[in-house]
């Protein structure tokens, strides 16, 4: 039997044109790829040199793009040994090794190819490199404008072209000529060189060039490396052996704009920006978000109902996180994060309204992702759309995200954290790796839909309450109307219409007073009904299941235990006698009792409403504390109006006692006979000094959609009817807890 011949791959030349023109989509990428070798080779600058192109940056022979950098350099072994040995796995070891580089820095390539991105850019390449401390400097050089761009043929002649057919030489310089230790030019400032560095020379140009592309690549440039560090720790200092700079030359001619541009951006996200969500990081071993968000910090757990309860979590990982609790939870790793969210809006107001200069240049940005500070492309540009929100907001619902471009911000990963957030060869952006990618960019998905319904939507429901409680308080149409009686003088037939018009006004604004009182009465009854009917359900459930069983049992042969039947039965009547309790408190509030004025000991309505929040109470480790004062404290007045009172106070109380995360969680009430008030106070996070001149207003709500904003002022109206107030404390006596604080005065004014 003879042995089958051995055979090898052998790769054609045109494996160089799939590796560079084809994988790399433009021009700007293949220049990130070569710049981001000279920061994985821990240079401290970089200068781009666009020179001989024409007047409107159009192609001529001459035409030449130099990249040059104070890198370590490459050595001989280097050179011929890696860089001309596509897919070398050197850098991949590093990373395996978690090696870094002298000056800390995490390497960005690791496949092996990204330098070929060269061929995108021309045909003949010149790179100069010499190594650190080294005499010695070593030109690598070759000339493929000979071949066409797929390598099929030579000089115009078909050709079967290998790799190792491609004429690639190495000239070795005992004494360095290109670079060696001499003053440079760095934008506006002079230099002395280091000894070592890399100079790569492109000409034979390939593509179509234009100002406005050059342009681009100046932009793309300038964003290589995070723009909101100086942002998000403005006080912090790098390294001073860490500095990593890009300067873009035309001919001889620095272009800074670019800094000028990012400055605009830095003062817009700084002073213009409704929220402002910064430091923000995902611990993936506790699976929750903690952030500032516009200076307070907050941590938003995945089994937080706020999130939990948003459509595109459950779409994403089931009922509750059911997906995320079978596979043990995520798989994308911890990452940080920045966001600063504008309002484009007519109905901006202040510092947040934009003019259209400030808003095309929020426009031009978008999420940016950084591996280790090195920017993702193309995340972040205008036209990219990476965690699919613009095709949420079109094909289900826009009201689920905020609009793409209203949002600028980043996202951090690490090589270290993140080993399975894998770029794309392409680069342009990550492979689909299945859980990772998918967890990674569902959890952003889903942070920002929170975003979308909690923080923005409160912002918009307290802008348009504010507007509308603007205009009631300063009587726009009384003070219109009385300006136009002016203004129409002795003219009588327009006096008439005037009286007419401001009758009409009075009576229809009468006939909504009346309709609002009756409204604010069912809005009551609603509540306590809503209050009510969890506890009752759940009791009357039990109930029947007790029942169901008495009557199974009834059936089957055999006499019944009566001391067993007894306890059954007592059980039975200690549920009916809780839902007659329960339903006994609401029926307080409605019309038939309500108008009948009483002295009422206001510590037994507050015990009663206490018992329908009891369970809630109990669920959320609220401690509740009363304090007695002097004689006992009575109130002329309705049931109705004392259980709406603390109806609403407690269900506040408990809605921001909710997101407490540490410590005890109190409610403690202050009843003073002596003085005839009520101080109602817990240690939740207070009344914020935007809310304060508005949180007795009609539909306005500090809990965003999740409010009605009838709470306060309902009860503010009943009370004032009595001639009795409601009122947030403002005397440090007044003050029992640190959190909000209630005052009701129960002496007539």
């Amino acid at each position: 039997m003879t042995q089958p011949p051995l055979l090898r791959f052998q790769p054609y030349a045109r494996l160089l044109t799939m590796l560079g023109d084809q994988l790399i989509k433009n021009e700007r990428i293949a220049l990130v790829e070569l710049i981001k070798n000279a920061y994985d080779a821990d240079a401290s600058w970089v200068k781009v040199t666009f020179s001989g192109f024409g007047d409107l940056f159009e192609l001529k022979t001459g035409s030449k793009i130099t990249i040059e950098d104070d890198g370590t350099g490459m050595s001989r072994d280097v050179l011929e040994n890696h860089w001309v040995k596509p897919a070398t796995p050197i850098k991949r070891l590093g990373k395996d090794l978690r090696e870094t580089t002298v000056k800390g820095r995490r390497v960005q390539g690791e496949k092996g190819i990204g330098r070929f991105a060269i061929l995108k850019l021309g045909k003949t390449v010149s790179i100069t490199s010499r190594p650190d401390k080294s005499n010695s400097e070593y030109t690598l050089k070759f000339d493929f404008s000979i071949y066409d761009d797929e390598f099929l043929t030579e000089n115009g002649q078909p050709k079967d072209l290998f790799l190792e057919d491609l004429d690639v030489t190495l000239t070795i310089a005992d004494q360095a000529i290109e670079i060696r230790p001499v003053e440079v030019l760095l934008g506006h400032r002079k230099i002395r060189r280091s000894a070592h560095g890399t100079k790569i020379e492109i000409t034979n140009l390939r593509g179509v060039w234009n100002r406005r592309k050059v342009e681009e690549v100046y932009s793309d440039l300038i964003r290589l490396q995070s723009i909101f560090e100086e942002i998000e720790k403005p006080t912090s200092k790098k390294r001073l052996d860490d500095t990593f700079e890009v300067l873009i030359y035309e001919n001889d001619d620095y272009k800074p704009y670019s800094d000028e541009y990012l400055d605009k951006l830095k003062i817009l996200i700084s002073d213009n920006a409704v929220l402002r969500i910064q430091g923000g990081r995902y611990d993936e071993s506790k699976g929750d978000f903690k952030f500032l968000l516009n200076g307070k910090a907050k941590c938003l757990s995945l089994s937080d109902t706020e999130i939990t309860g948003l459509k595109i979590f459950r779409d994403v990982f089931e009922k509750d996180g059911l997906d995320l609790a079978t596979r043990g939870g995520t798989r994308c790793g911890s990452f940080s994060f920045g966001f600063y969210v504008f309002d484009f809006s007519s109905e901006a107001k202040g510092r947040h309204q934009l003019d259209k200069e400030e808003r095309n240049i929020i426009k031009q940005h978008r999420i940016y992702l950084y591996r280790d500070n090195i920017r993702v492309y193309p995340y972040g540009d205008p036209d990219d759309d990476w965690l699919q929100i613009d095709a949420y907001r079109g094909t289900i619902a826009a009201g689920w995200f905020l609009s793409n471009d209203q949002v600028v911000g980043f996202v951090n990963i690490t090589q270290q954290e993140n080993p399975k957030l894998i770029d794309k060869t392409s680069r342009e952006g990550l492979i689909d790796t299945g859980y990772p990618t998918d967890d990674f960019k569902h959890l952003l998905q889903v942070f920002l839909a929170w975003v979308r319904k909690g923080p923005y939507a409160r912002y918009r429901a307290n802008l348009k309450s504010k507007s509308t409680i603007d205009s009631v308080k300063k009587e726009q149409v009384s003070n219109a109307l009385e300006i136009l009686g002016r203004a129409i003088g002795d003219n009588k037939s327009a006096q008439a219409a005037l009286k007419a018009a401001t009758n009409s006004y009075k009576a229809e604004r009468d006939y909504l007073i009346q309709r609002a009182e009756t409204t604010e009465h069912l809005a009551g009854v609603g509540l306590s009904v809503e209050t009510a009917s969890h506890d009752i359900m759940s009791v009357m459930g039990r109930a029947l299941l007790a029942l169901d069983s008495l009557i199974i049992e009834s059936q089957r042969p055999g006499d019944i235990s009566k001391p067993l039947l007894n306890r059954d039965l007592t059980t039975l009547r200690g549920m009916l006698s809780f839902v007659e309790t329960q339903l006994t408190n609401v029926q307080l509030l409605f019309k038939s009792t309500k108008q009948r004025r009483k002295d009422i000991r206001v510590r037994e309505v507050l015990d009663n409403v206490y018992r329908l929040f009891g369970s809630s109470l109990s669920k959320e480790g609220i401690d509740f504390h009363v304090v007695e004062r002097g004689a006992p404290l009575v109130a002329k007045t309705t049931d109705a109006v004392l259980l709406q009172l603390f109806l609403n106070l407690f269900d506040n109380a408990v809605y921001w006692l909710h997101a407490k995360r540490n410590g005890r969680r109190q409610i403690e009430v202050l009843l003073d006979g002596a003085e005839g008030i009520l101080i109602f106070s817990d240690n939740g996070p207070g009344v914020s000094a935007e809310d304060v001149p508005y949180i007795f207003e009609p539909f306005y709500s500090g809990k965003g959609e999740e409010g009605r904003g009838l709470g306060l002022y309902i009860a503010r109206q009943l009370l004032d009817r009595h001639e009795y107030s409601i009122e947030l404390a403002d005397l440090k006596r007044h003050r029992l807890l640190p959190g909000a604080n209630f005052v009701v005065h129960f002496v007539k004014s």
